[in-house]
């Protein structure tokens, strides 16, 4: 008799500051979450993009927020785990996830993200935890150094519609 594969829960990661949260995180979540049959998708929240300036809100904020902008869909969960993952970087994020659950992981990001992959911690290991998942963005390729030296395998590129809003374009109205 042959041994029947163990179904694994598909989660969705999508990590970031969320200064503020937006649509355009809201529209990639329903979209990943859709296309990629997920159970479910964590905003984890985080204190510092390691790469970015200071955040502009505060950490209770956003967290406040983005609980708000997801209240309607049940399968968007918000969690903050810089504590207990002494981390800000996505390597170490998901490592810590990794071990917390038997889950396959989806790190979605936008295309945004991809140009500057390969400054990340661990880069070349993030594969090794989850599948990259990559929105489109205006003004900004799927070509990227990262996108180059890793495997084709280790990414999904998601088709849908393009949204130009960014939480750094809506903080030039605050």
């Amino acid at each position: 008799m042959k041994k029947e594969k163990k179904n694994y829960i598909k989660i969705g990661i999508l990590g970031g500051t969320f200064d503020p949260p937006h649509k355009g995180h809201l529209y990639i979540s329903k979209i990943a979450l859709k296309k990629l049959r997920l159970s479910k998708i964590l905003w984890v929240v985080t204190k510092k993009n390691p790469l970015k300036n200071k955040p502009y809100l505060k950490l209770k904020e956003r967290i406040k927020l983005s609980k708000k902008i997801t209240k309607k869909s049940k399968k968007i969960v918000i969690k903050f785990f810089d504590n207990k993952n002494k981390s800000t970087s996505t390597f170490d994020l998901l490592n810590f996830l990794k071990k917390k659950t038997k889950s396959n992981l989806f790190f979605l990001i936008g295309a945004d993200n991809l140009k500057n992959f390969h400054k990340w911690k661990n880069w070349k290991k993030i594969p090794k935890l989850a599948k990259i998942v990559v929105f489109p963005r205006t003004n900004y390729s799927l070509v990227s150094i990262a996108s180059k030296k890793l495997h084709k395998s280790d990414f999904i590129y998601i088709k849908s519609k393009k949204i130009n809003i960014s939480s750094s374009i809506i903080r030039k109205f605050w």
